[in-house]
């Protein structure tokens, strides 16, 4: 009876969410699953870029060129492709159909979205096609595309309204040459030279993926090193393996401008190079969607660049307006959008709230090795080594990594000086993304090393490393 009390008491609640990306269709699900009035407003589709031209189709592109990859070390595990041919003729016989898997993750994206569409309605969600707009706190305009504007009453709303692709002035993609990434999908072969501007980790996924899909790559990066902000140890592990597979890495350059030469482009770089290629793609950040929203008319306060300011249970300047994901410039992570979703709904409706922690967030850069982290970095530990130990152990050495023919990675952990507590953890290698979540589990839990050596790792596992690393941190007491 208790929770039906709560229901009714909820469903006087009109929430109002614009955008419905990953941050406002779990907003959506965890409201209406408390009985509150939902309709999330999208322009799009659901699921936002997240879905349908980010996450989901560019992860999709990787797998394909993990499946590449694979190929190049099938010689040592005794695996041919054909007869009477050298390593160098069985992988040039292997192609790939860009125009297939390209077809392949937009379809899945498009199925991903109405499954999530789908999903939000089955529970009671109001789903509205347009763009949203706030006339006040308690007033929404819906735009739609094929009909006249109308309002929506709220008395509350969410904005989660993601980002787009920074460009550059002299720079613009035209989808047939140079293209953002949102773009690239619309190509139907293998550029022949492919010039990625930016090495952050969209520009390293990207160049990473097309190297993996036979495309000769270079990499313009305006820092010393790939990755700027992450691990170093994990960025040179990753250059190595580039220069081995033949991608170009340019560092300390930086692009001025990119033309479209009619059968190719021409990259300009501040010192006067020029770099031909067949197609360049741009990776140089993203904007917030938060122009002509009607933020600042009802009060809610922006960062220079754009971005919605929020406290850790996602409230804006303004009472009554939450707001979560890309737009508020946190973390640009599908994963902390919607954890930003669920945080604001529990506020919202006096649920049980535990404030957003970004130094418990684990991310993942889907390169070939992949490179996950969470917690404190290497930098946290050098800056103040009474405070903190690391371990590092490389997978070169973890049998499994040896029957998998797996020469690239390690795992680092790093823990509390004293008491062992673990604060956080690199993890460079194949699935780094799954083998994370044990060392996030300790760093959300407060947990041990102890807590992780003694747990029984299968043998053999490329999660025997995490243990092993954690034993070697052992406090004798």
């Amino acid at each position: 009876m208790a929770d039906m009390t709560v229901q009714r008491e909820f469903a006087d609640q009109k929430l109002v969410i614009i955008g419905g990306g990953p941050g406002g269709y779990e907003a959506a699900l965890v409201a209406a699953s408390l009985g509150a009035d939902v309709t999330v407003v999208e322009e799009q589709g659901m699921g936002g870029a997240a879905v349908l031209t980010d996450v989901v189709p560019s992860k999709t592109l990787i797998a394909s060129a993990d499946t590449m990859n694979r190929f190049a070390s099938a010689r040592d595990l005794g695996v041919h492709v054909g007869d009477d041919l050298d390593a160098t003729e069985e992988l040039n016989n292997l192609r790939v159909d860009l125009d297939k898997v390209n077809v392949r993750l937009l379809r899945l994206a498009a199925t991903q979205s109405r499954d999530i569409k789908r999903g939000l309605e089955r529970v009671g969600v109001r789903v509205v096609q347009g763009r949203g707009r706030i006339v006040d706190r308690h007033t929404v305009v819906v735009e739609p595309s094929d009909d006249e504007p109308y309002e929506l009453r709220a008395d509350v709303v969410l904005v989660s309204v993601g980002a787009h692709p920074r460009e550059l002035e002299t720079a613009k993609p035209d989808g047939e040459r140079i293209f953002n990434w949102k773009q690239i999908y619309q190509l139907t072969e293998i550029p022949e030279k492919l010039i990625v501007v930016g090495s952050g980790v969209t520009g390293a996924e990207f160049a990473s993926a097309y190297n993996g899909l036979g495309s000769d790559v270079t990499l313009i990066s305006s820092r010393e090193q790939v990755l700027p902000g992450s691990d170093k140890d994990a960025a040179q592990v990753l250059e190595n393996v580039f220069e081995r597979r033949g991608l170009r890495v340019l560092s300390r350059s930086r692009a001025d401008a990119v033309e479209n030469t009619g059968d190719g482009v021409r990259v300009t770089l501040s010192d006067g190079r020029k770099i031909r290629g067949s197609h360049c793609l741009l990776a140089v950040g993203s904007i917030p969607n938060t122009a002509d929203l009607g933020l600042e008319g009802a009060g809610v306060a922006l960062t220079d660049s754009g971005h919605i300011r929020v406290d850790a249970v996602s409230r804006t300047t303004a009472p009554g307006i939450y707001a979560a994901g890309d737009c508020t410039g946190v973390m640009p992570l599908a994963s902390v959008a919607a954890m930003q979703g669920r945080i604001a709904i529990a506020h919202i409706l006096g649920d049980t709230v535990h404030p957003l922690r970004t130094d418990e967030v684990a991310s993942n850069i889907f390169t070939s090795p992949e490179i996950a982290s969470v917690g404190i970095t290497q930098q946290d530990v050098e800056d103040d080594p009474a405070m903190f130990v690391g371990m590092s152990m490389n997978l070169a050495t973890n049998p499994r990594a040896k029957m998998m023919a797996v020469d690239d990675g390690f795992v680092k952990i790093f823990a509390r000086r004293g008491s062992g507590t673990v604060m956080g953890g690199v993890v460079v290698g194949p699935r780094a993304s799954e083998l994370i979540f044990p060392i996030a589990l300790a760093v959300t839990h407060r947990l041990g090393v102890d807590d992780l050596s003694d747990t029984f790792a299968v043998y053999p596992s490329l999660s025997g490393t995490i243990a092993e690393a954690a034993r070697r941190l052992h406090v004798h007491r």
